[in-house]
């Protein structure tokens, strides 16, 4: 790997750079967990398409630009240092897109892909249910094939913005008596189609960035699943590993969230320095995101080789989550008592967003799968130890 940039890259970059200067907000958007959130994000997702910078590594006749791994590092690195709006619509763009690119039909690429890179379809995710969290094997709800259509009954839970969104991917079991990963299967559909009721549930914010979706004899045609019927356990998984090895959480967010926290302790040096383990934080914070960076650069050259990113998805996903915990609780410290302050709040100024980072951080080692889960996957898959 050479830690060097082409020309070609560079100029990637300054077109990046100039860009956001133009179009990204001056004020931040309202949460996306808000209706008026939600639709000024889906615009935002727009904005970007019409540069094609919504998937820059897609190819350009699905609505992106064709560019390798190596110039989406260099992207998002200039979008968050730009201090550009989340992406509503990451399920789609970071999770169900590389899925659909590997095990979708040419069909369903031209039908499906186009539509999510304009934010014209955001996308949520189904695979949790009561019961079935990060333990999918246990999914029990149920797509019973009658014709060309499957007709759905069950539950989904914990869905993440499903309140707005247009389409849910999700797992669903079709061989009735199939066991564990055994008969499930990769069905897309539509979020307002009859017999689908949605309600959202309250995160810690008192805002419903989440939803459970309950599925009343739901008929969706059998050309809307991905992949064939009962492999729906691999195709999963493939999107499982999108979502911890690389895509879903670039490095550039946390190295932004790093400089943000040694500006903070900047700041406030004289009260932070109280405390000794404050500055070693701060310190380890930020060398190791600098690292996790490194290492993405590595992986990102290994694939372009014809690598594949295997269990160490699963390395990757314990990495970031603890980073973005310990980086938010060593602001907390900072703080004190003002890290209370909502982002909201009359006084809050530019300290409300550790908050919210605080809080969304907690959910970081339970999302995309437990980290005690993935401890699992490393000590079995990597390292061959028996199963407890």
């Amino acid at each position: 790997m050479r830690l060097a940039y082409t020309e070609k890259q560079k100029a990637f970059r300054a077109e990046v750079r100039a860009w956001m200067a133009d179009h990204v907000p001056a004020a931040p958007l309202p949460s996306f967990d808000t209706e008026a959130g939600f639709a000024a994000h889906r615009e935002w997702e727009r904005t970007l398409n019409r540069n094609a910078f919504s998937a820059v590594t897609w190819p350009k006749h699905l609505g992106g630009r064709g560019l390798d791994l190596i110039e989406w590092l260099i992207f998002e690195e200039e979008y968050w240092a730009a201090g550009a709006p989340l992406r509503v619509n990451q399920n789609g763009v970071f999770l169900l897109a590389p899925t659909l690119m590997e095990y979708g039909t040419d069909e369903q690429k031209a039908r499906f892909l186009p539509r999510m890179a304009a934010g014209d379809d955001i996308w949520a995710q189904g695979w949790s249910e009561p019961g079935a969290g990060s333990d999918m094997a246990a999914i029990r709800s149920k797509a019973v094939r009658d014709g060309d259509h499957y007709v759905i009954n069950g539950q989904k839970t914990w869905s993440t913005r499903a309140v707005w969104a247009d389409w849910l991917f999700g797992l669903f079991r079709t061989e009735p008596e199939s066991q564990r990963h055994h008969g499930l299967t990769f069905v897309l559909l539509p979020l307002n189609l009859p017999g689908i009721t949605i309600r959202p549930i309250q995160q810690l914010n008192g805002l419903p960035g989440f939803a459970e979706i309950f599925f009343d004899n739901v008929r969706v045609p059998v050309e809307n699943r991905l992949g064939g019927e009962g492999e729906g356990w691999k195709i999963c998984m493939a999107t499982a590993g999108f979502e911890r090895g690389l895509m879903l959480r670039s490095p550039a967010r946390f190295q932004q969230t790093a400089r943000q926290l040694v500006d903070l302790y900047r700041a406030n040096r004289e009260s932070a320095d109280a405390d000794p383990a404050i500055r070693d934080a701060v310190l380890k914070s930020w060398m190791d995101a600098e690292a996790y960076a490194l290492a993405t650069y590595r992986t990102a050259s290994r694939l372009a080789k014809g690598g594949q990113i295997g269990a160490e998805a699963s390395t990757n996903k314990i990495f970031w989550s603890e980073l973005d915990l310990l980086m938010h609780e060593t602001a907390m410290s900072i703080l004190g008592a003002r890290a209370e302050l909502m982002a909201h709040a009359p006084d809050a100024g530019d300290i409300g967003h550790w908050l919210d980072g605080f809080l969304f951080a907690q959910a970081g080692p339970i999302y995309a799968g437990t980290n005690e889960i993935q401890r699992n996957i490393i000590a079995e898959r990597m390292l061959g130890l028996p199963r407890a």
